[in-house]
């Protein structure tokens, strides 16, 4: 379980951040960031922020613990690192009881100053790029709010696909009862993704196809596909009946019957290609998972 809650007895007439340095042994930068955040609290579960001079009691901590399961970068570099993400990992934790996520794994490499530059969909696989410290997350995320990289994704939807399209229709919040899905509407916000067909499968009637988004909103690719009847195979949201979502979000659903309602027993979107440019170097990466094999190209 990543997020831990420790108690500690006070030192009367020492500030709560000094303190959290010298006796709970955390960084500077850490012990500011959680009271920040309302991660400190005292014996009467008030929330303690910089400044405040400790009298008596104890306080609690909520401290992330990271743990590693064997995963490792892809690369890395001084300032950053590259993983390929499984299908089905979170890359941050949700909810306190989260017990295992890619932020795990870069925090136990790297240490409390790494972070996620970018997210990908839990059940999304392929390519998420860290920066190993307060330098460069500030490059890359400047760089990722600028649109200035390439990123591509591949991805085996229904029906056949024959030419390319560029999908610009803008997206926004559904009504849904299910509150994670995203929509198109006139309404949304400008959207913008380019389909590329890669083979079709006439047996099985899907198509493989490579998609690139020029903007990067919440569930962009599967949005934008299924609004012209491609939904991505596998995908346990979009397309489908609420009541089959609904006990899917809340682990109703055993596998068997997901791969029969949805084609698959996972997201099939990969992120296998990222390019880039850091600290005047160009860098390409292509993912080393295995995706779609068996579909040649037509």
């Amino acid at each position: 379980m990543p997020y831990v809650l420790k108690k500690y007895d006070v030192i009367a007439g020492e500030k709560v951040e000094d303190f959290l340095v010298d006796v709970v042994k955390l960084s500077e930068t850490l012990a500011h960031k959680l009271l920040k955040n309302a991660k400190i609290v005292d014996h009467k579960n008030k929330r303690l922020q910089k400044g405040k001079v400790l009298k008596s009691g104890y306080i609690e901590v909520l401290i992330f613990e990271s743990i590693t399961k064997g995963l490792e970068p892809l690369f890395q570099t001084e300032h950053f690192a590259l993983y390929d993400k499984p299908s089905g990992l979170l890359v941050h934790p949700t909810i306190r009881s989260t017990e295992y996520t890619l932020l795990d794994e870069v925090r136990y490499h790297f240490g409390d100053a790494a972070t996620l530059v970018h997210r990908i969909d839990a059940e999304t696989s392929g390519l998420v790029l860290v920066a190993k410290n307060g330098y460069a997350q500030h490059v890359l995320q400047e760089m990722f709010l600028k649109k200035d990289y390439v990123k591509k994704y591949k991805a085996l939807v229904e029906n056949e696909l024959k030419d390319e399209i560029l999908i610009d229709k803008k997206i926004a919040t559904s009504n849904s009862l299910i509150k994670l899905k995203m929509k198109v509407s006139q309404d949304g916000k400008e959207s913008s993704t380019h389909i590329r067909p890669i083979a079709y499968n006439k047996t099985k009637n899907n198509t493989l196809v490579e998609a690139i988004p020029h903007t990067g909103r919440q569930h962009q690719i599967r949005v934008h596909l299924e609004s012209l009847s491609h939904r991505i195979v596998g995908d346990p949201i979009y397309g489908l009946h609420e009541s089959f979502v609904d006990d899917f979000l809340n682990d109703k659903i055993e596998n068997n019957e997901r791969i029969k309602i949805t084609g698959a027993s996972r997201l099939m979107l990969h992120a296998y290609y990222l390019e880039f440019t850091f600290l005047g170097t160009r860098y390409i990466f292509h993912s080393k998972q295995r995706f779609c094999d068996g579909y040649a190209r037509t």
